[in-house]
């Protein structure tokens, strides 16, 4: 039998491999990006700059959790794997320092380290494994192959005027996300099957668990930022609170239920590659960019709590908070056994959406709009935990009987 390498973790079957020091590191380039990204679209806070900001959005997210994969099977304690991770964390900083500018005079700069990061972990994955996990090779062959489809558009796109420069970055991007739902699908190598990712269920949930905190951070760190340097009268501090508690109840809404539960499941399924790319591949993209764009929202409301909503402001208000809740919503569905997606939820959005239309039709001041979708989180938050912890029949038996369950 040949020996096990010591480039790859050593699990047995449902082991949660842990998340080393090294990886912690490397998602500290994100909080970066994150922070390039959320600066970027307040600054161009247009349906034009949305779109661009989605654009660069979408690419960080990939080589971040593309990446989150790779050390799922590979050891970061080891010297080698380390520095490959080193040497992506540069890469990280190169793309997140041209985000701003990345339709001007960084687009090569962004396309050039995004490209060279996705393809330079991906055939190191193929070195790694040959020999010693061939499946494995393949697999991440066929990978390559997706990156270096897209790689023309990306390089092409970041030499031409940026209206074009859109198009062929989202023709790229299509191509890259269509890979996995049609399986990495190639000639001459076939596609992939399940029994290629292998992985540590519980580390990809830990993993993904540990970049909402990161995202949330990074929201707390921007509403403090602008609080400081403020002046701090009445509806500065009442915007200031109402931000921090949104922050608060984000993290309650991801944390309460659907981590915990996801990473059980997710430990325990024979089906476990196919869970992580539909739970935590696609499905934690809105959580993510939800967070972005209410942390745009909460500096916005903070710098003029007294000015009048406009379109543009309400649906960065009270589209974040949508984004999030449905991407909460999807997430806690396909982890779970239950029959529909949690109605918490649903209800949420829907007071969301009301706030929106009443806040445009009625010109009300913008920390209005911030308390009320603040108030909206927290009522979906509080339903989900009252009808899963049992809180009805603690604080009130005769609601528990109004929904059905017995006091």
């Amino acid at each position: 039998m040949r020996p096990r390498p010591h480039l790859f973790r050593d699990r047995a079957a449902h082991d949660h491999s842990l998340v080393t020091y090294i990886e912690l590191f490397f998602d500290l380039v994100f909080v970066f990006a994150i922070t390039q990204l959320s600066h970027r679209l307040l600054s161009h806070l247009t349906p034009d700059g949305a779109l661009k900001t989605i654009l660069l959005f979408l690419p960080v997210w990939w080589v971040w959790i593309y990446t989150s994969w790779t050390t799922n099977w590979l050891d970061p304690e080891r010297a080698n794997v380390r520095l490959m991770l080193i040497l992506m964390m540069l890469g990280g900083l190169a793309l997140a320092i041209a985000i701003p500018d990345a339709f001007g005079a960084d687009g090569l700069l962004f396309a050039a380290s995004y490209i060279a990061m996705q393809l330079f972990r991906s055939l190191y994955m193929v070195w790694a494994s040959r020999g010693v996990n061939d499946a494995r090779a393949r697999n991440f062959v066929r990978v390559s192959f997706y990156f270096m489809l897209s790689g023309p558009f990306w390089l092409w796109g970041a030499l031409v005027d940026a209206g074009l420069r859109t198009i062929l970055w989202a023709v790229a991007i299509v191509i890259e996300y269509a890979g996995p739902m049609v399986f990495f699908r190639m000639p001459f190598l076939g596609r992939s099957t399940g029994a290629d990712w292998d992985i540590s269920g519980g580390h990809m949930a830990e993993r993904c668990a540990l970049f909402i905190i990161i995202a949330l951070g990074e929201a707390v760190l921007v509403t403090g930022a602008t609080y400081a340097s403020l002046p701090h009268d009445g509806p500065t501090t009442a915007a200031f609170v109402a931000s921090f508690v949104g922050s608060a109840t984000l993290w309650w809404i991801y944390f309460d239920i659907g981590a915990k539960r996801a990473s059980s499941m997710i430990s325990a399924s024979d089906n476990v590659g196919f869970i992580a790319r539909n739970a935590y591949t696609y499905l934690h993209m809105p959580i993510v960019a939800g967070i972005i764009v209410i942390a745009v929202a909460d500096a916005k409301m903070l710098a003029a709590p007294a000015a009048v909503s406009d379109r543009i402001y309400l649906m960065s208000a009270c589209g974040g908070p949508i984004l999030f809740l449905f991407g909460n919503q999807m997430f806690k569905w396909v982890t779970s056994d239950q029959r529909y997606p949690p109605l918490s939820h649903f209800v949420g959005n829907i007071l969301l959406l009301a706030v929106a239309v009443a806040g445009y039709f009625g010109h009300w001041q913008t920390l209005t709009v911030g308390l009320l979708t603040t108030v909206s989180l927290i009522f979906a938050a509080q339903w989900e935990w009252f009808s899963l912890h049992g809180g009805w029949q603690r604080w009130a038996p005769w609601i528990g009987t109004l929904f059905g369950r017995a006091p």
